[in-house]
C-alpha cells in the first residue's frame, strides 16, 4: 500500500515529461491498431540505502544511480517483440489487425513509475475514478512485470480500470486472491507449485535437515512462509533460515550453517541474490553441500562456469520446462541487423536508454532461457482474448467493436488454446493450468541436465532418475539428518524444538511402534494382541479356555454326576431309614436339606467349562455360595446340638428348652439363608460377574474367565467364613465325647479337609497362571462337596447297610448313659 500511495503522489510529477518525447524508431515501441504494454527490468538500478525513500522515484533512462544490465531479462523482452511480430504476420490470429507495443524498462522494484503512468494514461491524463467508457486507453493489456514486489507496487494502478496484467514471473501466492487482484493473471507457476516440487525433491532423497535462504523481499518472504506451511506435516525440519539482501553477512551465515551440520541448502531468491550467495560460498570455501535452486536461477548460465563451482557440492533445481520457440533465433539476427542499419541517436530512446547496440546475438541466445515460454504464452493469451473480443473469423475481425480492457480480461479468463503443443488455460485464480516443472542438476559439463519432472495437470506426477545425478560423494545421494533414524522397535524422543533432533527409546512389551503413523509414540496393543519389547507390530493372542471335551473337564464332570447320584441315593436310603437312630443323630430332616443343597451346589461345577458367558459366570459362583451357606449353617446347628446334648443341657436346661420350643436350629438356618441371599442380591446390583479376558498371565494368550468383584462379594464370603469358624468351634468342643459316638469329630475332620482344600487352591492360584486355573477351581468346589458327602454321610450309610446292630435305640442310649456316668464321677 505504501508503494501505491507513493505512485499516486508522483503521477503529476512524471506524467508530463513522459508525454513530451516521441521517437520514430525504437525496440521498445511499435505502432499498431491495439497496443500491448510491456514491463521488463532490462536494468537493475542500485539505489543507496540512505536514498531509498518513498518520495524518491526514478526514471530508468535518466536516473543518477548505477545501472546493471540484465541480459536474461533483455532476452525475455525480445521474446515479446518476437511474439507480437509473429502474430502480426499470422493470417489466422487477428487477421487484418495489427498489434503494437509500448515497453518500458522497469528497473526498480518499488521506485520506477514513469512507464506505468504512460501505460494507464489517456491523452497524458489519468482519471482513476472515471467510468471505463470515459477512459479508453489504447493499451488493452500489459505483459509483466517480472518480480512479485514490482507487481505489488504497480498492480493497484491497473486493477482500478480492470486492465489485464499478465505476468510472466510474479509467483507470489497473494496474487491468487481475485478479490484484491481481479485483473491479474500469470503464465508462470505460483510459489505453491515451486515449493511443492522442492519439497518433493527433499522427500524423494529423504533429506530432513535443511536450510532455507530466501530473498528479503515479497517473493522470498512468501516462499519462506509457504515452505514452513508445506513441511509442517512432513519429516522435514527447517534447521536454519535467512533473508538475503545487499547487507547479508555471508561469512556469519555459512558459519552458522556449518555449526548445525546442515548439508541441504534451498535458495529461494531472484538471480542476483542467488548469484551473490553462491559466489560467497565459493569464496568462503563452503564444500560438500546440496544446493536446491528455484526456477529463478536453476538455469543460470554464469554460475556453472564459475571457477570453484564444483567444490561447493551438487546443485539440483526446478525450472519451467525448456520449450524451444521456433524462429526466435532468426528473429534476433534479423532484428539486430535492422537495428545496426537504422541506428538512431546511439540507441537513446524516450522510454529506454539501452546501451546495447554492441550486444552479440549469440550472447542473447545463450542467456538464461528461464521464463521464455511464460513470456511467449502471455502475449499469445492476450492476442487470443482480443481475437475473441473482436469476434474474428475467417480472414476478418469486427473492427466496429470498441474494445475496452475489461472485455479483453473476460476473454482472457476463458483462454483455451494450444501453443507449441502446450495447452494454455487459466483457473479461477488466474493461475495457469498448464503447470509443470523440470528437475535439473548441474553436471560436470557445466550444463543444467534434466533428470526428472513434476507435473501438476491433469494429475500430479513426480519422477527423478537418480542414476543421472553425479553427486559430490561419487556414489549414493548425501544424507541430511539431525539425528540418525532409530532402529526398528524404537520410538523417537524429541530433543529441543526440532522434531528431526531426537533420541531413541525402545518400546516396552505390549506396545509397538508404527513409524508411518507416529514415530514419536509407542502405541498400545489391543487387548486381543500382544507384543514383545521393541516390536513394530502386534501379534494376535491365542484364545484359551477349558472346553467341555477337555480330559480334565470330562473327569470332573463325571465325578460331579457321581456326586449327584450319591446324593440322591443317600437321600433315598435315609428316607427309608428315617426313624432309625443313625438318621436322627445325623440331623433327621436336616439331612435332606444338606443333601439337597449339596446337589444344587454341584450344578455350579458344570459352568466352569466352555466359553464363559454372563449367565454362566453368575451360575458358576452364586448358587454355590448361597447353598453352601445353608450347608454350613446346618452343620453349625448340628455341632451346637451335639455340644448342647452332652454338655450344655446339664448346666443350662433353660437354654435347651428355649432352643427346642422355638426351633432354634431352623431359625438360625433361615437367618443365614436370607442374609446370604440379600448379600448376593446387593453384590449383583453393584457389579455382575461377567466374562473376562485375562491378558496379564501370558503374553501370547488370552485366558477366558469370569470376573468376580471381590469387594462386592466380600460380605458373602465373610459370612461363609464366619459360619465355618462357628462350626469348627462347636465341633471342636465335642472332641472328648464318647469314642463310639464320633459325630463332632467327623464334622471337625470335614472342616479341616475343607479348609485344606481352599488353602491349596489359593496357593495354586497365586503361583500358576494359565487356563487350567478354571479346572482347579472346579475341582476345589467338587472336593468341598465330597468332603461332607464322603466323611459325614457315607459312614452312616455303611452302618445302616452293614452294621444294623449299631443303628438301634438301645445302642445309642447305652453310649449316652456311659458318658453321663463318666462325667458325674
Amino acid at each position: 500500500m505504501k508503494h501505491f500511495l507513493a505512485a499516486i503522489c508522483a503521477v503529476g510529477f512524471f506524467l508530463h515529461p513522459i508525454n513530451k518525447c516521441t521517437v520514430s524508431t525504437s525496440e521498445f515501441h511499435l505502432e499498431g491498431d491495439y497496443v500491448l504494454g510491456g514491463l521488463f527490468d532490462v536494468h537493475s538500478v542500485n539505489v543507496p540505502s540512505h536514498q531509498n525513500r518513498p518520495e524518491l522515484l526514478i526514471s530508468c533512462e535518466s536516473d543518477p544511480f548505477n545501472k546493471t544490465f540484465l541480459l536474461p531479462n533483455y532476452r525475455r523482452f525480445q521474446l515479446m517483440r518476437f511474439a507480437v511480430e509473429e502474430i502480426n504476420n499470422s493470417t489466422i490470429l487477428l487477421p487484418n489487425v495489427t498489434l503494437g507495443y509500448e515497453v518500458f524498462d522497469h528497473c526498480s522494484d518499488s521506485l520506477s513509475f514513469p512507464g506505468v503512468f504512460k501505460l494507464i494514461s489517456v491523452n497524458g491524463l489519468i482519471h482513476p475514478l472515471s467510468k471505463p467508457d470515459k477512459n479508453v486507453s489504447r493499451v488493452i493489456a500489459v505483459v509483466g512485470p517480472f518480480t512479485s514486489t514490482q507487481t505489488l507496487t504497480i498492480a493497484p494502478l491497473f486493477m482500478m480500470d480492470l486492465i489485464p496484467l499478465v505476468s510472466y514471473g510474479s509467483s507470489g501466492s497473494i496474487f491468487s486472491k481475485k478479490s484484491e487482484y481481479p485483473s491479474f493473471l500469470r503464465t508462470v507457476n505460483p510459489n505453491n507449485d515451486t515449493l511443492d516440487a522442492i519439497v518433493n525433491i527433499l522427500q524423494h532423497f529423504r533429506w530432513r535437515w535443511v536450510a532455507f535462504l530466501n530473498s528479503d523481499n515479497d517473493f522470498g518472504v512468501d516462499g519462506l512462509q509457504l515452505f514452513q506451511k508445506r513441511i509442517q506435516h512432513t519429516e522435514i525440519c527447517l534447521a536454519y533460515s535467512e533473508g538475503l539482501n545487499e547487507n547479508t553477512d555471508y561469512s556469519q551465515m555459512f558459519k552458522q550453517i556449518e555449526e548445525q551440520n546442515i548439508n541441504i541448502i534451498v535458495i529461494f531468491a531472484p538471480k542476483l541474490y542467488a548469484e551473490a550467495a553462491i559466489k560467497a560460498a565459493i569464496q568462503l570455501n563452503v564444500t560438500n553441500k546440496v544446493w536446491i535452486a528455484d526456477d529463478g536461477w536453476s538455469l543460470n548460465k554464469r554460475l556453472p562456469k564459475m571457477k570453484g563451482i564444483q567444490n561447493i557440492g551438487t546443485v539440483v533445481g526446478v525450472t519451467q520446462p525448456a520449450i524451444r520457440i521456433p524462429g526466435f533465433n532468426e528473429f534476433l539476427y534479423s532484428s539486430k541487423n535492422h537495428a545496426a542499419f537504422t541506428k538512431v541517436a546511439q540507441q537513446v530512446f524516450c522510454n529506454q536508454d539501452c546501451n546495447c547496440s554492441d550486444l552479440l546475438v549469440e550472447d542473447i541466445i545463450a542467456a538464461d532461457p528461464s521464463f521464455s515460454f511464460p513470456v511467449h504464452s502471455a502475449v499469445y493469451a492476450i492476442a487470443h482474448a482480443l481475437h475473441n473480443t473482436l469476434q474474428c473469423g475467417a480472414g476478418s475481425c469486427n473492427n466496429s467493436i470498441t474494445v475496452h480492457p475489461y472485455m479483453v480480461l473476460e476473454e482472457l479468463k476463458k483462454s483455451n488454446f494450444t501453443l507449441l503443443n502446450q495447452s494454455v488455460q487459466f483457473d479461477e485464480h488466474g493461475d495457469p493450468k498448464f503447470r509443470s516443472f523440470s528437475i535439473v542438476f548441474w553436471n560436470r559439463s557445466n550444463d543444467a541436465e534434466e533428470v526428472g519432472f513434476h507435473q501438476f495437470e491433469p494429475t500430479a506426477h513426480f519422477y527423478i532418475n537418480d542414476s543421472k545425478i553425479q553427486w559430490f560423494t561419487n556414489g549414493e545421494a548425501p544424507t541430511a539428518f539431525c539425528s540418525l533414524e532409530c532402529s526398528a522397535g524404537y520410538a523417537k524422543k524429541q530433543s529441543g524444538i526440532h522434531k528431526c533432533c531426537f533420541s531413541c527409546e525402545i518400546c516396552p512389551a505390549e506396545t509397538y511402534i508404527n513409524t508411518t503413523e507416529d514415530p514419536f509414540k509407542c502405541l498400545s496393543c489391543k487387548e486381543t494382541e500382544w507384543s514383545g519389547e521393541g516390536s513394530t507390530s502386534c501379534n494376535l493372542r491365542q484364545v484359551e479356555f477349558i472346553p467341555f471335551f477337555d480330559s480334565g473337564a470330562i473327569v470332573i464332570m463325571f465325578f460331579t454326576w457321581v456326586l449327584m447320584g450319591l446324593t440322591l441315593s443317600i437321600s433315598v436310603l435315609f428316607a427309608i431309614n428315617y426313624d432309625t437312630p443313625i438318621v436322627r443323630s445325623a440331623g433327621g430332616p436336616m439331612c435332606f436339606l444338606i443333601l439337597a443343597c449339596l446337589g444344587l451346589c454341584s450344578v455350579s461345577v458344570f459352568f466352569y467349562f466352555g466359553k464363559p458367558t454372563s449367565a454362566s459366570c453368575i451360575v458358576r459362583h452364586f448358587p454355590f455360595i448361597l447353598f453352601y451357606t445353608v450347608c454350613l449353617a446346618c452343620f453349625v446347628v448340628r455341632s451346637f446340638q451335639i455340644v448342647c446334648i452332652f454338655k450344655i443341657a446339664a448346666k443350662y436346661p433353660k437354654l435347651q428348652n428355649w432352643w427346642s420350643k422355638y426351633h432354634g436350629q431352623w431359625l438360625l438356618i433361615a437367618i443365614a439363608f436370607v442374609t446370604q441371599a440379600l448379600l448376593l442380591i446387593i453384590s449383583l446390583s453393584l457389579d455382575l460377574p461377567r466374562p473376562y479376558n485375562e491378558t496379564s498371565w501370558q503374553q501370547e494368550q488370552i485366558v477366558l474367565g469370569c470376573y468376580l468383584n471381590l469387594q462386592a462379594t466380600s460380605c458373602s464370603l465373610i459370612l461363609l467364613l464366619l459360619l465355618c469358624c462357628l462350626c469348627f468351634v462347636f465341633s471342636y468342643m465335642g472332641k472328648d465325647l464318647p469314642k463310639n459316638y464320633n459325630e463332632a469329630k467327623v464334622i471337625t475332620f470335614c472342616l479341616l479337609l475343607l479348609i485344606l482344600t481352599w488353602i491349596l487352591f489359593s496357593t495354586v492360584y497365586l503361583l500358576y497362571f494359565g487356563k487350567y486355573i478354571q479346572t482347579i477351581n472346579a475341582l476345589a468346589v467338587l472336593l468341598s462337596l465330597y468332603t461332607f458327602l464322603l466323611w459325614y454321610f457315607l459312614p452312616k450309610c455303611y452302618i445302616i447297610v452293614f452294621e444294623p446292630h449299631k443303628n438301634t435305640q438301645q445302642y445309642f442310649q447305652g453310649l449316652i448313659q456311659n458318658y453321663t456316668k463318666t462325667i458325674s464321677q
